[in-house]
């Protein structure tokens, strides 16, 4: 395609943004309509509709729900029961949510045209990037994206995840190879359900196309992260491949194989020499920009619990490029995008886009209850639910969602703030999910603060030549009173890679302190006058125990694109796990201060 032809594709695809952005309200009511239309007829609808269409009733009559009241139907439809129990359309498989950040992996029903949605929504986001950068069509991108084999549901369903569903499904397989398609990943590469093989063949890909990628990035931070990891400890056989033109013996999935071979069609000694230099030159602070020299950006999702990755991004790509988020979806719907990517990362705020699913709000007055789960806050009264363009600036909301594949007033858990309007659309930032605290008495911590208070505490490490590369936490019951542990591990910074990690007491007792210290002012009342909570401790973790809890969970069922370490431990296995990596532990010296 050449550039004329890209350049009107992606004026037509802003165009028809600002228009539904514009018409957010009218598109809004037209979406429920046609829900409500499609799916009036099935048991569930029926139930509370009673065969009416009518949008003011639906709002008055539909309950807010949550996924324990959705799931037996779900459940009934993945036994082999008729769609119509929820929707009007036939579902064609089961959506499985990444099940790390509050339990289980859940069920969602999805219908054959969601796949349109969540296209149309790919879609937009290089004429968005193309604003700011242009050029992306004269190069590649290298992303990091990965497979889950399926696991169908009693009657044969297929139930995956819904980044699996897309790179299965033909509007990935053939999406048209204009530039901006144009990957350093063959798609047998991606497609490989062997999450080792399908990395080490990406990242083998990516150094032969070394200086040609414009852009890099993965799903989550964290997988991308994990990537730049395997590299470190992968990169000598990497090399080597590229010297012989052979590719390791390693890799035996025959679509792979021949993929790649196709790649390493001759040996290329020069390319090694270039990549063998960079990677064994000690220190790899910057080590993305020097592998891939012509790189414009990071793309991953990097708001809530992925924050805590922003650091570690900056290490490795020496803070020379930017960081980009470029949209919010998830199992249930895909939501919006940001039309700001090039802002700090801690500033990302993303548009809803009005034609994806029928969007409400549960006010959350001056973020009251944002550590409440949603097994604390089960009942919503209908008329204090607001629609999509009456939400106002500043304020916190949960995030409801209906949609054509049968979830009517679902709540997502996602805590959402107004930051401002796109023409009529809000613009919100993701705060965190409701369901994701920290309690032992009266205290709720919910993900933010706790992001919060650790990103106070990182200073002093920082100050040290020290920075942290990942966290979780966990209550601990198991002494009188209950107290929080938190699961740190930390890598040195300084160029000097043999440097040993000190183990400075003080500094970690600081870091306690200061966490305490930044928790909210229930925590710290608990803390110091009711001493119904116990002094905070921190456990450091051997290096790789966090990429070791990711393959855990791997194991157990949850998908590499969508894994996001949990910010609290919950499974016994895991927990078991990172006690057994514990090289030291530290307390909080003193009580935090309080003032009643």
């Amino acid at each position: 395609m050449d550039g004329k032809k890209l350049e009107y594709k992606g004026e037509n695809a802003l165009r028809e943004l600002e228009r539904l952005t514009m018409n957010a309200r009218e598109v809004q009511e037209m979406i429920l309509k046609e829900i409500l239309t499609r799916n009036g007829a099935t048991e569930y609808l029926s139930k509370y509709m009673e065969g009416s269409t009518d949008v003011a009733e639906y709002k008055c009559r539909v309950p807010v729900i949550t996924y324990d009241e959705i799931q037996p139907y779900i459940q009934r439809i993945a036994n082999g029961e008729d769609s119509s129990i929820i929707s009007g359309y036939p579902i064609t498989e089961m959506l499985t949510s990444s099940g790390t950040s509050g339990g289980e992996p859940r069920l969602m029903p999805s219908i054959a045209e969601d796949i349109d949605r969540r296209t149309y929504l790919y879609n937009l986001i290089m004429p968005i990037m193309n604003q700011y950068i242009p050029g992306l069509d004269k190069g590649k991108a290298m992303y990091l994206l990965f497979v889950k084999a399926e696991t169908p549901t009693a009657c044969g369903m297929p139930a995956r995840p819904v980044l699996t569903s897309y790179y299965k499904g033909q509007h990935f397989r053939h999406r048209p190879r204009d530039p901006f398609n144009d990957y350093t990943s063959p798609d047998a590469a991606i497609l490989c359900p062997g999450s080792h093989q399908s990395m080490y063949c990406q990242l083998l890909a990516g150094l032969i196309h070394r200086h040609h990628v414009l852009r890099l990035g993965a799903v989550f931070a964290s997988a991308f992260l994990r990537s730049i990891s395997f590299l470190e400890c992968n990169w000598i056989d990497l090399a080597n491949d590229i010297r012989s033109g052979r590719l390791n013996s390693t890799i035996t999935d025959e679509e792979c194989r021949s993929a790649m071979s196709a790649l390493l069609a001759s040996p290329n000694p020069m390319l090694a020499d270039e990549i063998e230099s960079i990677c064994s030159n000690g220190s790899w602070k910057g080590i993305i920009c020097k592998l891939w020299p012509k790189a414009k950006y990071i793309e991953a999702v990097l708001t809530g619990s992925m924050a805590q990755y922003i650091p570690m991004l900056e290490y490795y790509s020496d803070a020379k490029i930017p960081l980009v988020c470029v949209m919010y979806a998830s199992s249930e719907c895909y939501f919006g995008v940001n039309l700001r990517p090039l802002c700090d990362p801690m500033e990302v705020s993303y548009t809803l886009l009005p034609n994806m699913g029928y969007f409400e709000f549960i006010p959350l007055e001056d973020g009251l209850g944002l550590g409440l789960g949603l097994d604390q806050v089960k009942e919503v009264e209908n008329d204090k639910v607001v629609g999509l363009v009456d939400v106002k600036i500043g304020c916190y909301y949960e995030l409801v969602v209906t949609t054509f594949a049968g979830l009517y007033r679902y709540r997502i858990g996602d805590v959402l703030q107004v930051s401002g309007f796109h023409n009529n659309a809000p613009q919100f930032r993701f705060i965190c999910r409701r369901n994701v605290v920290l309690s032992v008495d009266l205290d709720k911590t919910n993900e933010e603060d706790l992001h919060k208070s650790i990103t106070t505490s990182k200073k002093l490490l920082e100050a040290n030549n020290l920075i942290l590369v990942e966290y979780t936490s966990h209550t601990d019951t198991s002494t009188i009173p209950g107290h929080y542990v938190l699961f740190w591990e930390i890598k040195c910074t300084s160029d000097d890679t043999s440097q040993i990690i000190p183990l400075d007491d003080h500094l970690l007792q600081d870091c306690c302190i200061a966490i305490e210290e930044s928790l909210d002012y229930i925590y710290r009342r608990c803390r110091s006058n009711d001493k119904s909570v116990g002094p905070l401790e921190i456990r450091l973790v051997e290096a790789g125990t966090f990429e070791a809890l990711m393959d855990i969970f791997i194991s157990q069922g949850s998908s590499i694109n969508q894994y996001k370490t949990p910010r609290c431990i919950e499974s016994s296995v895991a927990l078991k796990f990172l006690n057994s990596k514990v090289r030291s532990c530290f307390f909080s010296p003193r009580d935090p201060t309080w003032n009643p």
